[in-house]
């Protein structure tokens, strides 16, 4: 029995989009599906200045196929020498839509980022009187301190303090994976969003590990505890207007990912729609799938939702989707949520 659902045109409000071959792969798969992105600054070198985010905009635009309609939405990547009328120029153009913060070490080509918070003061400062957004990367990155627990710490010792700092500082908390970043949200109510990804809302840690460790599945923030992805599924669907997609799809070569010391991340831009439609209607919430992936992101941002549409159907027959892409001299590895898919996108 064909089941469907017209919704507006959903966007990704966290997005790796790369370089060079691998943006030339990537983008299509996005561009097919969302209207816009916020795209991810932490190249090599990372996207630090409004010319180099005007620089890459352009790459990425000259690397959208003819006939296909998205909007990159970029941002700059926070370095301790950021220069916070640089900031102010670039979002007053309408050029980036926030700023990028990455703790020094958290992640991938995150050795440029914050290692002392008092060195952007002036730069969230700046932030907050013109209402540009802060997209966090929450995690701490001391040695000490267990990989599964970063993100509780960080939320204790690095959001908290800034955000009561910063009064008026409009924060995103992306790709939350626990159940305290989930608690956090909704027991601050005014400035503060958060993302949630597509393989944190379907797997936690057994995923990943039992069995033999699966690659694929590796990525930062690491995925947790059962009873985290739990919270997060139910933050997802129940409609509150401070938690939306941000898929944080990731690719890196087939050969980086299946290695000894692995690179982390998942690539689902091209079935995460599917995957979406599937777990929320597993869920019972059908309903409130087009408030998740296509108006509470522009309403936290500021945004017009789009007048496009797309139409999810649900037939008897699985969904399939290619395991890998070229991507130059290599190919990139399309996530496999392990269950079958029955829900197909549509324009």
């Amino acid at each position: 029995m064909t089941q469907s659902l017209t919704i507006a045109r959903p966007d990704d409000w966290h997005l790796h989009l790369r370089d060079g071959a691998m943006l030339q792969t990537v983008l299509p798969e996005t561009a097919r599906h969302f209207a816009r992105a916020i795209i991810m600054p932490n190249l090599v070198p990372p996207v630090v200045t409004g010319d180099q985010a005007a620089a890459y905009r352009d790459r990425i635009l000259a690397a959208l196929p003819e006939g296909m309609s998205f909007e990159p939405l970029m941002t700059l990547y926070l370095t301790e020498n950021t220069d916070p009328e640089d900031v102010a120029a670039a979002h007053a153009s309408g050029l980036i839509k926030a700023v990028k913060l990455y703790p020094a070490g958290a992640t991938t080509n995150s050795a440029s980022g914050v290692q002392n918070f008092d060195n952007v003061r002036a730069v969230l400062e700046k932030m907050a009187e013109i209402g540009c957004p802060l997209c966090v990367h929450g995690e701490v990155t001391d040695r000490d301190i267990d990989i599964f627990d970063r993100e509780a710490v960080f939320i204790d010792r690095v959001l908290d303090p800034v955000r009561k700092a910063t009064p008026g500082l409009r924060v995103v908390m992306e790709h939350i994976t626990t159940k305290d970043g989930a608690d956090y949200v909704l027991a601050n109510e005014k400035d503060l969003g958060a993302t949630i990804t597509v393989q944190h809302l379907i797997l936690d840690r057994n995923d990943m590990l039992v069995g033999g460790m699966r690659p694929h599945y590796y990525c930062l923030p690491i995925l947790k505890r059962g009873v985290h992805r739990e919270a997060l599924l139910a933050a997802a669907v129940s409609g509150d207007k401070r938690f939306f997609l941000g898929t944080d799809s990731a690719p890196h070569p087939t050969h980086a990912k299946e290695s000894e010391c692995c690179s982390a991340g998942c690539f689902t831009a091209p079935n995460a729609l599917s995957i979406l439609a599937q777990t929320f209607e597993k869920s019972g919430a059908l309903d409130k799938l087009e408030g998740f992936i296509s108006r509470h992101g522009p309403a936290f941002y500021g945004l017009p939702i789009n007048d496009e549409t797309i139409t999810l159907t649900k037939g008897d027959d699985e969904v399939t989707y290619p395991k890998t892409l070229p991507a130059g001299d290599h190919t990139v590895t399309v996530f496999d949520p392990g269950f079958p898919l029955f829900w197909s996108v549509s324009s």
